[in-house]
């Protein structure tokens, strides 16, 4: 069972790496093309800030990469190996999934880079980053 705490919770809602108490894109829907990339500058809930320093997602495009050769692979498994469909057939499978799952793979990568830098506060998501400053003082 997939739960708020777990790394993965992050990276397949898209939740804030610290607290998982709110979406990081300005639209929760990946498939709303114009919005497919934009986030929010920090999490209203813990106040962190999602862009680490300019160009920080950049490196998601690496990330990008390796999702959509394991999205290919399984396209090509399941078209070749359960529906024996030829190698044509399969590579056809293989550019319609990889063009109808682009926006879910770029937001996946994303959320994949920053909870490689980022990860889950039990104290940020209780209080959140308002609280947590009050008792430093």
């Amino acid at each position: 069972m997939i739960r708020k705490g777990m790394r993965l919770y992050s990276i397949l809602f898209g939740a804030c790496p610290k607290c998982h108490q709110e979406s990081m894109y300005v639209n929760k829907n990946p498939y709303a093309l114009s919005e497919v990339i934009k986030m929010n500058e920090s999490c209203s809930h813990c106040k962190t800030k999602y862009e680490i320093e300019p160009s920080f997602f950049y490196g998601s495009m690496y990330v990008s990469y390796a999702v959509a050769v394991a999205f290919a692979v399984t396209t090509f498994v399941v078209s070749y190996s359960i529906f024996n469909s030829s190698l044509i057939t399969a590579f056809i499978a293989i550019i319609i999934a990889l063009i109808g799952l682009m926006p879910i793979i770029m937001r996946l990568s994303r959320n994949i880079w920053i909870n490689f830098f980022m990860s889950y506060d039990k104290e940020l998501a209780k209080n959140g980053a308002v609280k947590k400053d009050l008792v430093k003082k």
